[in-house]
C-alpha cells in the first residue's frame, strides 16, 4: 500500500529543494560570502512560523526533551553553517554538491559504527553507484579552483593562498558531511523513543540555534549591506523596485521552508538511509536542472553519471523484485483458473 504522506513529502522535497538550489546559485554568483546571512534568514523564518503555528506562541509544551533537542540543534547548526560558509572559501557550487552527494556513504558508515547496522550487498552496491554517478557529473561541471573573493585587482590572487582556503573549505564540507549523517541517525533514535513529531522537531531545531548567530553578527551585517547595495529589480505587481539580492533571498528562504519541512516529515515515515537516498537523488536532479537552466554543457560524462544514478536507484529500491512479487499472485491466480 502506497504511503501517500511519504509520497507527498518526497514530491515537495524535489520541488522545494531543487528550486532552492537555483536561488542559492544566483545568490552565490552575486555574493559568494553570503552563506551566514542565508542561513540566519532561513532559521529566523522557520522559527517564527513554528512559534506561531506549532508552539502556538509558546503555549504548547514540547513532547521531546529539550536536552535531546539541544544535542540535535548543535549538530544541525554546525552542519548548516559549515555548508553555507564553505562558499566563502573558494568552493564552487559543483564541488559543494560533490561532497554533499557523499551523504549516503557517510550515513552508512555512521550507521555501521554507531548503530551497528548491517546492510545487504545490493545496498552497498547501489549507494556506491549513486554516489559515483553524482560525483562524475559534478566533477565535469567544475574542474578548476578559483577564488570566490571579490578582489580589487586580479593580480591580488595568490595561487597558494587560493588553494589553502580551498583546502579549508574542503575540511568544512567534510565536517558538515559526517555531522549531518550523525544527526540523521540521532533523529531516527529520537523518533523511536518519543514518537514522530516532525513539525515540533523542525521548530526547535531552528529556534534554539538563533542565539548562536550573535557570534556571526558582524559577518551577517556586512552582507546585509551588500544585499542593500545590489542592483534594483522592478516588481510590477507592487509598483516598487527592490534590491535583487533580497528578492533572491526571499525565494531562497521560502523554498528552503518547503524543502526542509518536507524532509522532516519524511524522517518520520522512512529510515534515515532512505531519507538520505531521497535527498541525494534530489541533489542529482538539482544538478541536472542547474546544467540546463544555467546553460552548462551536458557531456558524455553527464550521461554516464545519469545512468549510474538511475540503475543504482533501481537496485536500492528493489523495484524489479517488488514488481515481480506483485505480479506473482496474479500469475498464480491464472494458473488456478486454468
Amino acid at each position: 500500500m502506497v504511503n501517500m504522506k511519504a509520497a507527498l513529502a518526497i514530491a515537495l522535497v524535489f520541488v522545494g529543494c531543487c528550486s532552492n538550489v537555483v536561488f542559492l546559485e544566483l545568490l552565490v554568483k552575486i555574493d559568494p560570502g553570503s552563506g551566514n546571512l542565508i542561513t540566519f534568514l532561513q532559521f529566523l523564518f522557520i522559527a517564527l512560523e513554528g512559534f506561531l503555528f506549532t508552539s502556538k506562541c509558546g503555549t504548547v509544551r514540547p513532547r521531546i526533551g529539550l536536552r535531546d533537542y539541544t544535542i540535535l540543534v548543535v549538530m544541525f547548526f554546525v552542519a548548516s553553517v559549515c555548508n553555507n560558509y564553505a562558499f566563502d572559501f573558494n568552493i564552487p557550487m559543483p564541488l559543494h554538491m560533490i561532497f554533499r552527494a557523499g551523504s549516503l556513504i557517510a550515513n552508512m558508515v555512521m550507521g555501521i559504527l554507531i548503530l551497528k547496522k548491517r546492510y545487504d550487498f545490493s545496498k552497498y552496491l547501489s549507494v556506491g553507484m549513486i554516489t559515483l554517478g553524482i560525483v562524475i557529473c559534478t566533477i565535469v561541471s567544475g574542474t578548476k579552483v578559483e577564488s570566490t573573493q571579490v578582489l580589487k585587482n586580479a593580480a591580488d590572487e595568490d595561487p597558494v593562498s587560493v588553494f589553502f582556503w580551498w583546502t579549508l573549505g574542503i575540511a568544512l564540507l567534510t565536517l558538515a558531511l559526517f555531522v549531518s549523517a550523525r544527526m540523521g541517525l540521532y533523529q531516527e533514535v529520537l523518533y523511536k523513543r518519543y514518537g514522530k513529531h516532525p513539525k515540533e522537531a523542525l521548530f526547535y531545531t531552528h529556534l534554539l540555534p538563533l542565539p548562536f548567530f550573535a557570534l556571526l553578527a558582524g559577518n551577517i551585517w556586512e552582507h546585509i549591506q551588500l544585499a542593500n547595495a545590489s542592483p534594483l529589480q522592478p516588481i510590477p505587481a507592487l509598483g516598487v523596485s527592490l534590491p535583487i539580492t533580497w528578492i533572491y533571498l526571499l525565494g531562497n528562504v521560502l523554498t528552503q521552508y518547503v524543502c526542509i519541512s518536507s524532509v522532516y516529515v519524511l524522517t518520520t515515515e522512512c529510515s534515515s538511509l532512505t531519507v538520505t537516498l531521497v535527498v541525494t537523488l534530489r541533489k542529482f536532479v538539482s544538478l541536472l536542472f542547474s546544467i540546463v537552466y544555467f546553460s552548462n554543457p551536458f557531456t558524455i560524462h553527464h550521461w554516464i553519471g545519469t545512468i549510474l544514478v538511475f540503475v543504482g536507484t533501481i537496485i536500492f529500491t528493489e523495484v524489479v523484485g517488488k514488481i515481480l512479487a506483485a505480479l506473482q499472485p496474479a500469475q498464480d491466480e491464472k494458473k488456478k483458473v486454468k
